[in-house]
């Protein structure tokens, strides 16, 4: 009686093993869509920033500019940031919100001071936080179709001479263009 009893409750063991395996491989299928609902994207490597720093620190000293230069991810987070000899230290900040900028609002800094000069119910976008500055030399970086970041250039003397180094970082990491070549 004790062998049969003992081979009922092996019987029973083994046929709730099965149901539960069985379960397992039924509801596996419904555990793994969660994982392709994800968003994909794309992060710019610390070495394509930093690449496109160096390009731009070299354009800029090139012309005898001192300049410091910021990139940022699609966040508006630094990946990376460099300062040439003998720039100015407001140049550290400038260049890291016009990179937080144009990373922001996917756009050139250049053409969204002159959007707001040109459209006064714009100048709001000014105050949107602390970290925007709508000065041009900041560029948005879009590879691939998709904005991954955003460089910036301080301290050059004038905006179009920060637009024409943070354009040099972009084209070092083959990035799209964003500042129009001159004729």
């Amino acid at each position: 009686m004790a062998c049969v009893h003992l081979h009922q409750r092996r019987s029973v063991t083994m046929a709730y093993q099965l149901m539960i395996a069985t379960a397992f491989v039924m509801l596996m299928p419904y555990t793994a869509p969660a994982s392709d609902e994800l968003p994909k994207e794309a992060v710019l490597p610390m070495g394509m920033a930093g690449k496109a720093i160096q390009a731009s620190l070299d354009a800029c000293n090139k012309d005898g500019y001192r300049v410091s230069v910021s990139v940022v991810d699609r966040a508006g987070i630094l990946r990376a940031m460099a300062r040439a000899d003998g720039a100015g230290p407001h140049t550290v900040d400038s260049s890291r919100k016009k990179a937080y900028t144009a990373a922001s609002l996917r756009r050139p800094t250049t053409e969204l001071a002159e959007l707001i000069n040109k459209v006064p119910t714009l100048q709001a976008l000014r105050e949107m936080n602390d970290q925007v500055l709508m000065l041009g030399g900041g560029l948005p970086i879009e590879i691939g179709g998709e904005i991954v970041g955003g460089i910036g250039v301080g301290g050059a003397p004038g905006a179009h001479l920060d637009d024409a180094c943070a354009q040099a970082g972009l084209d070092a990491i083959g990035a799209a263009p964003k500042v129009p070549t001159p004729k």
